[in-house]
């Protein structure tokens, strides 16, 4: 926290600095007796009317009184990743939203506006990567109409954590009322690391998901649509380890191939047979699979409260890049 030569915490940012990182202390109940600190990092993205609005890399939208600042002063962005492979946010995004394709999408201007009849709310989600072309408010007006044609709850997919995201759209469509439903994180490594894993349980590849598979795919009652998703992108492989009597795979796994990235997901195993490394061992035939077709790095999303993929991810080499959310609509009465 900035400190003067004569010893004092200041306050060391001001307006102008809205849209930088910023690192702030705040008395928690200023003028209670033992008074309390509390230190926020974060983006500052707006500061009106004495209030200042900071999004931390988590999403979180935090409301500061300027009357109880202490101490605040720009800082510069985290520290570049030490190992693996690095990526712009933008260039991400876009690798992510090639492996997850709707079945129908519009521009609006730097927006992408996608639906797959409501299978996964990154399938059905505004990717908002520039200027819609629009002010904030049209632009969603625009967005809610075009979801409301569809039967469909308009989702904004935002991201937070990385230079170049969008933590001042978080803080924009909060102060409208739109609700953070889901925070997700995308990781990224290395991937030889993860094709170098010794070979154990017997792993089948298949350009298709077939019944099988998708009888072990945590989404049930799936149609036309969620198929032609799970089957969209640039090269596409599942993975199964047959169970040994037959039937549902004891696991499975799903892989895009992308130039130089390869997107791990739906990496599940049968309850009955986890902590035996059968999801590593997926991991690593599909990861042999996509250093033969030129890739060398990869991706994959981990849910936000999900300790145990964390863990595993984690072994594997792999470290968080972005937070991402989706905010979904004010209902009617809000």
């Amino acid at each position: 926290m900035e400190i003067s030569a004569a010893g004092r915490l200041e306050v060391r940012i001001t307006t102008a600095d809205v849209g930088k990182r910023v690192s702030v202390r705040r008395l928690s109940e200023p003028g209670a007796p033992g008074e309390k600190f509390t230190d926020t990092v974060g983006v500052l993205t707006s500061w009106d009317k004495g209030v200042l609005v900071i999004t931390r890399k988590d999403g979180q939208v935090v409301r500061i009184a300027e009357s109880s600042l202490v101490a605040g002063k720009v800082v510069p962005a985290a520290p570049a990743r030490r190992r693996g492979p690095s990526a712009s946010y933008e260039e991400l995004a876009a690798v992510v939203s090639r492996a997850w394709r709707p079945v129908e999408s519009e521009r609006l201007g730097g927006w992408e506006l996608r639906a797959a009849g409501g299978f996964t709310r990154r399938a059905n989600s505004v990717l908002p990567l520039g200027d819609p072309g629009l002010p904030l408010d049209a632009a969603l007006d625009a967005v809610r109409r075009w979801y409301g044609a569809r039967g469909l709850p308009a989702y904004v997919q935002t991201a937070t954590g990385a230079p170049g995201t969008q933590e001042a759209l978080c803080a924009e469509l909060e102060e409208r009322g739109w609700v953070r439903e889901v925070t997700a994180e995308v990781w990224i490594g290395a991937l030889a690391p993860v094709a170098d894993r010794a070979e154990g349980a017997r792993v089948v590849l298949s350009r298709t998901a077939d019944e099988a598979w998708l009888a072990r795919y945590q989404r049930k009652g799936l149609g036309g649509t969620a198929l032609a998703v799970l089957g969209g992108g640039p090269s596409v492989w599942f993975a199964s380890v047959p169970a040994d009597s037959g039937g549902v795979p004891s696991a499975i796994g799903r892989l895009v191939v992308d130039g130089r990235w390869a997107s791990f997901a739906a990496v599940e195993v049968d309850p009955g047979l986890r902590r035996r490394g059968l999801a590593t061992e997926v991991m690593a035939a599909l990861a042999r699979r996509a250093l033969g077709e030129g890739a060398s790095a990869a991706w994959l999303q981990v849910e936000a409260d999900n300790a145990g993929a964390g863990a595993l991810y984690a072994r594997l080499g792999f470290a968080a890049h972005h937070a991402y959310h989706h905010y979904r609509e004010p209902s009617p009465t809000s």
